[in-house]
């Protein structure tokens, strides 16, 4: 559950952050009449990328061996791929995001409709989720899944509401910071689990399998096994191919985010 907890409370977070810095703007200019439109544009979003999740779902249900795991290993790779382009994206971009937000909202006044910027800003967030939730669902029962969802956006939502309208500014940036570290080990054990499914379908070699065995203390199907598996891909026996790609996204990305520039700020209005 933790992992879509997680995953709904960075996604949804950020989707807070838009809607209340469009909203903040418009209040600014003085058209707060256009709250109406970003509040549809948001619930239109949030309902087209539930149907999205949905058609994931049904489509990872129906198939068979090998497109099954052919199917979870992408995703699972593909979602491990967005999430490593958010951990850049927040260090690099975060500090000029109000600017870009506020100038796309002037632009929207005099061009298409403020609708279609709410729309789009949150349905991208919500088909990240997405896949999110399909890669990490395959992990953990889909009653976990569902919970942990509703739970981490409704925990967005209060921390959207309280950056904008508390009097005591929230730390954006200890918030991000905190989620990347997370977010980095989520992503590790997808890319591991990716390639463990290519490695069932004999796309890729073993190598050594296993290359160590340590489910007679730790079984990965024990209660503390499947939450360690869950949150950060734990095995009890890899293979040395799925051990190597685990340890080397770790240090690598781990490297590259430690390097990069702290991220400036992020407040509200």
């Amino acid at each position: 559950m933790f992992p879509s907890l997680l995953l709904a409370l960075r996604e949804g977070v950020e989707a807070a952050l838009i809607l209340g810095i469009v909203l903040s703007t418009l209040r600014t200019l003085q058209r707060s009449d256009l709250n109406r439109s970003v509040w549809a544009g948001a619930a239109a979003a949030g309902l087209a990328s539930l149907a999205v999740a949905v058609g994931l779902r049904l489509v990872g249900a129906t198939l068979v061996e090998p497109a099954e795991q052919i199917f979870e290993g992408t995703a699972m790779l593909l979602a491990a791929g967005i999430l490593t382009w958010m951990l850049f994206w927040v260090n690099r971009q975060a500090r000029h995001q109000r600017a870009g937000i506020e100038a796309q909202v002037r632009s929207s006044l005099a061009g298409r409709p403020i609708f279609w910027l709410a729309f789009l800003a949150v349905f991208r967030e919500g088909v990240e989720l997405a896949l999110f939730l399909l890669a990490v669902g395959s992990q953990s029962a889909p009653l976990q899944t569902v919970w942990g969802t509703l739970l981490g956006l409704s925990a967005a939502v209060l921390l959207g509401w309280l950056t904008f309208n508390s009097s005591r500014r929230l730390s954006l940036r200890a918030f991000f910071q905190a989620t990347n570290v997370l977010l980095l080990l989520v992503a590790a054990g997808l890319v591991a689990h990716g390639i463990h499914e290519f490695v069932e379908i004999g796309w890729l070699p073993t190598l050594i399998d296993p290359l160590y065995d340590v489910n007679g203390f730790l079984n990965e199907n024990s209660i503390l096994g499947s939450l360690l598996k869950a949150l950060f891909g734990y095995n009890g026996n890899p293979s040395l191919l799925e051990s190597l790609v685990y340890a080397g996204y770790l240090v690598i990305l781990g490297l590259l985010v430690s390097l990069q520039p702290r991220p400036a700020r992020l407040q509200s209005a």
